[in-house]
């Protein structure tokens, strides 16, 4: 059964110590790539997939994350959801902010994974995979080839209708994690409180079966230090030429 996710989650909480010095005054969501804040890129590729609300979870610099989205006119608006007194990492973030984001599936991005996009949008693609039934997660995934700032062995590999599994102890794999998936909150029933990976309940959903992924149409941007920023502008110059 398919679902149009209308909530989202922008992880945007993390201290972001591997883009220093340019995290050291401003959060990494807030870091500029081609003129436009990795925040604003997310929200962004929300507002094209009809998103209504983005809640954006907060820790790092959490002031100035709050006074900007609070300048966001039209959809999706923001919510905030306040990790101050304690980071939670990607899953004990998600976990708080169930109640902002509802019952229904929603998507997920990273704040600090962009794309440009090929001939079918990213969020089109997870929407269009996504089945109650069958999923807990939906991965967005990228071919290692077609990833900027990315040099890692790869993380998942991919059965014929989707399912994923791990690299494992395997030299590499075909696909990396993107970034961005579609989440179901059921995904959480059993989750610990306080801080944990996201990591954790993608294992849990693979030992059920019910992790998928879909790979990109387009390039991935992993802009996770300052010289990723400088290749991530290079790739968006060189497709818009």
């Amino acid at each position: 059964m398919a679902s149009h996710p209308t909530r989202a989650i922008v992880l945007s909480a993390g201290l972001g110590t591997r883009m220093r010095p340019l995290t050291d005054t401003r959060p990494k969501p807030l870091i500029e790539v081609a003129g436009r804040s990795l925040l604003d890129r997310a929200r962004d590729k929300l507002a094209v997939a009809d998103v209504d609300v983005c809640v954006v979870n907060v820790h790092y610099l959490a002031d100035q994350v709050e006074a900007h989205v609070a300048g966001w006119q039209g959809t999706p608006r923001p919510e905030i959801s306040d990790e101050r007194a304690e980071l939670l990492e990607t899953g004990g973030g998600i976990l708080r902010a169930l109640p902002l984001l509802g019952e229904a599936p929603f998507f997920l991005l990273n704040s600090d994974s962009t794309w440009i996009e090929g001939e079918t949008p990213a969020l089109d693609s997870l929407r269009a995979l996504w089945d109650d039934g069958e999923m807990d997660a939906l991965l967005l995934l990228a071919e290692r080839s077609r990833a900027v700032g990315f040099d890692g062995a790869g993380d998942f590999f991919r059965d014929e209708v989707g399912r994923l599994v791990r690299r494992g102890a395997r030299a590499e794999a075909p696909f990396a994690y993107a970034g961005a998936a579609i989440l179901h909150p059921r995904l959480f029933t059993d989750a610990p409180q306080g801080a944990f990976s996201l990591n954790r309940l993608f294992d849990v959903a693979i030992a059920a079966g019910r992790l998928y992924g879909v790979p990109m149409a387009g390039t991935w941007l992993h802009v996770g230090t300052p010289q990723a920023v400088v290749d991530a502008e290079r790739a968006i110059a060189d497709t818009a030429r």
